[in-house]
């Protein structure tokens, strides 16, 4: 019970976050916010601010923004309606921002006490590795990219290269301070003698690490973190070559059940808690990121009109009324809402089988 009190914290959260993005970001450019609300639902307490009213509500399960003029055309000159195309850039993404720079933090909280990290460079091969030439792998080579996936952290080498399905490689890597390219490169997994005793199945190639410092670790957090959106284009990816289906998609239900199997792995309190605290931001950066595609409903939507309309202005002297993107916005709110009862229900079919 736990885990799914933690994951509804963890959504209302990330949602408040983003509310609170749009926030900022309209007072910041002078934008009038009627309402802002944490939480949703009935309002426990009440405050009126200027020309907000802040809100706490009942349900801790995100929150919300009311912009004047933000669902339709308003004569009032703070109204974002009446705002340019900057002002209303910065509001719409700031949303997805915010969430992306809380997935950040999260992780450079994570990392702040770590004292070492592994690395994508080559420190040595196992007996008998057929990779080590001199025209193929070196020890003191850092991989840079795999089939033109770049190597952001050292996870990122068992996701690309296991992403490979044919067996030959285009590697980049780094040798003595130069960029060398290896077009082509077979490598398969092979049976090797183990340190312990014993055999494992793999390539061959052993890997190093270097001691954190105050500068690696903000590198490695901002690395793993742009890895994060990375890792939610490649999904989008899979799904729409075919390669993930729709058993492979999770909803609300899905990452709840995520979390606490996480947290019930986990060896330890202080390892769950690290454990779903990484789990978070990546939910943070994964709601940054779809936020920003160019759906209708989402911010990405919005912005995708936005850029439409300026350049209809330019071109033509006319827009799309705002009467009919919000009819857009509504038909794809409820094809979203759609699609994740859809997930919800498969996610709660598979917990039963």
């Amino acid at each position: 019970m736990v885990y799914v009190l933690a994951a509804v914290l963890i959504f209302g959260i990330l949602i408040g976050v983003h509310e609170l993005g749009h926030f900022l970001a309209a007072k910041a450019c002078g934008v009038r916010v009627n309402e802002f609300a944490i939480g949703m639902g009935p309002a426990i307490l009440k405050k009126q601010k200027g020309d907000t009213l802040y809100a706490l509500r009942l349900f801790p399960v995100g929150g919300y923004c009311a912009m004047e003029g933000e669902d339709e055309d308003s004569s009032d000159p703070a109204a974002l309606n009446n705002q340019g195309f900057f002002k209303k850039l910065i509001i719409y993404a700031a949303g997805a921002g915010m969430n992306f720079l809380t997935g950040l933090i999260i992780i450079l909280a994570l990392y702040a006490g770590a004292q070492a990290f592994y690395t994508p460079t080559i420190v040595g091969f196992a007996d008998g590795c057929p990779l080590e030439s001199e025209d193929g792998l070196q020890t003191g080579d850092r991989l840079l990219s795999i089939d033109g996936e770049r190597v952001y952290v050292y996870s990122d080498l068992s996701l690309l290269l296991g992403r490979n399905t044919d067996g030959t490689f285009d590697l980049t890597v780094r040798r003595d301070g130069r960029k060398v390219t290896l077009k082509d490169f077979p490598m398969e997994r092979r049976e090797y003698a183990a340190s312990g005793g014993g055999t494992y199945k793999g390539f061959g190639i052993y890997f190093g690490y270097e001691e954190a410092t105050f500068g690696s670790r903000i590198a490695y957090s901002w690395n793993n973190a742009v890895d994060f959106v990375r890792l939610v284009r490649l999904s989008l990816q899979m799904i729409l070559t075919g390669e993930a289906g729709l058993q492979d998609v999770s909803g609300p239900v899905g990452i709840v059940s995520t979390i606490t199997e996480v947290g019930e792995k986990s060896a330890t309190a202080r390892d769950a808690i690290e454990n779903i605290a990484y789990f978070a931001a990546l939910i943070a950066v994964n709601l940054a990121v779809m936020n920003l595609l160019p759906l209708p409903a989402l911010d990405g939507g919005k912005i995708f009109f936005l850029v439409i309309n300026t350049v209809a202005m330019l071109l033509f002297k006319k827009q799309i009324p705002a009467k009919y993107e919000n009819y857009i916005h509504y038909g794809g709110l409820i094809l979203l809402l759609g699609l994740m009862l859809v997930i919800t229900f498969h996610d709660v079919w598979k917990l039963f089988t």
